[in-house]
């Protein structure tokens, strides 16, 4: 009789995290202020507010907004701000900052609902391989939020992991 092939890390206590699972799905648009200013550069209030009120904040309906100014303006906090209050009743999430500072702060939030309870005590490996653009600090930011519970925590894939920390 042949040896039976057994899977052993399915048989494990091995819990994966895959940051994927995390990723919260829907449009991202980044909303450069940069065409309100009087030659890209200049912030004039009276003008501002009134693009601010004739702009179609509808289009933005479901979406994750990320608000910058791509040139070398100075733009007061208040301007920012209205702009973020046109876009609530809207938009998902709105941040300000690059489409990278979105998609941080979007999995900075679902890492902070992300319950860990399942992995205490447990081997943890926090999977590499994925088809999605995983930010580097969602990494970072996962470890921290796991390590004061887990047995240890790996990265990379069951048959080739890095140890990272180990109780």
């Amino acid at each position: 009789m042949a040896d039976e092939i057994l899977n052993r890390v399915a048989n494990s206590k091995l819990k994966v995290i895959d940051l994927e699972d995390l990723y919260l799905e829907g449009s991202r648009v980044l909303l450069d202020v940069k065409e309100w200013l009087y030659e890209g550069l200049v912030l004039r209030e009276k003008e501002f507010r009134a693009y601010v009120k004739s702009h179609d904040w509808s289009q933005y309906e479901n979406k994750y907004i990320a608000v910058i100014c791509s040139s070398d303006a100075i733009i007061p906090a208040w301007a920012y701000m209205l702009v973020a209050l046109e876009l609530q009743p809207y938009a998902k999430y709105t941040v300000l900052g690059s489409l990278r500072d979105l998609e941080i702060a979007l999995y900075q939030n679902s890492i902070n609902e992300f319950d860990i309870s399942p992995y205490k005590d447990r081997p943890v490996i926090i999977k590499g391989c994925t088809k999605k653009q995983i930010p580097e600090a969602a990494y970072i930011m996962i470890s921290n939020k796991i390590k004061p519970i887990v047995k240890s925590i790996m990265f990379g894939e069951a048959c080739s992991s890095v140890p990272l920390y180990k109780r």
